[in-house]
């Protein structure tokens, strides 16, 4: 099985799990991410690997980490994360990409993530639920946050934070590879 396979076999027994547990319908479900009920069905059937903005919609609705939709084992006290278990979400061509490193569910979800954008390139994000929040910190050229249609250089070596509940974007507009790590914390489902 390739880590392809594996991928979309955990995402489809992680999704129906945590939806069942949530006590959603697929029409509940599909309305509170934005996302077709066909699309659920096939996810959970593992007929498709949706794409990075589909499974944040669904892990955002369930209330969940995308890591928990992504690894239905249950976390040791320590959990350690080999470099080559990264999940690679996003990745083109010209060698941006972005990977999920770890992530907790407790108290509510928490994510690690590592980006690289190249020169031109950037990614764009739908809003999280309110509350969410997000911290970027550029180890490698500049980053152009967008966040709510407002530009935000943050230059190598320096941080920023934002609550993402409104439409944000993250670019490279400069000459060389942007590097970033991120984190995202979403408040737990009530």
């Amino acid at each position: 099985m390739t880590d392809l396979d594996h991928l979309t076999q955990s995402l489809a027994r992680n999704l129906k799990h945590w939806r069942t547990e949530r006590g959603f319908t697929l029409e509940a479900l599909a309305s509170r991410a934005g996302v077709s009920r066909g699309m659920i069905i096939q996810i959970e059937q593992a007929r498709t690997n949706p794409s990075v903005g589909t499974t944040v919609k669904l892990a955002d609705a369930l209330g969940v980490s995308i890591t928990t939709l992504l690894d239905y084992d249950e976390e040791p006290r320590v959990r350690i994360v080999p470099a080559e278990q990264a999940v690679r979400m996003w990745s083109t061509d010209a060698g941006s990409s972005v990977s999920l490193l770890a992530g907790t569910q407790d108290p509510g979800p928490l994510e690690l993530w590592v980006w690289r954008i190249m020169p031109g390139e950037g990614s764009s994000s739908d809003p999280h639920p309110s509350g969410t929040f997000e911290m970027v910190h550029v180890t490698a050229g500049e980053l152009t946050l967008v966040v709510d249609a407002e530009e935000y250089h943050v230059p190598m070596g320096a941080s920023a934070s934002f609550e993402a509940s409104g439409s944000h974007t993250y670019r490279n507009d400069g000459e060389e590879p942007l590097e970033m790590t991120m984190t995202v914390s979403v408040p737990p489902m009530r």
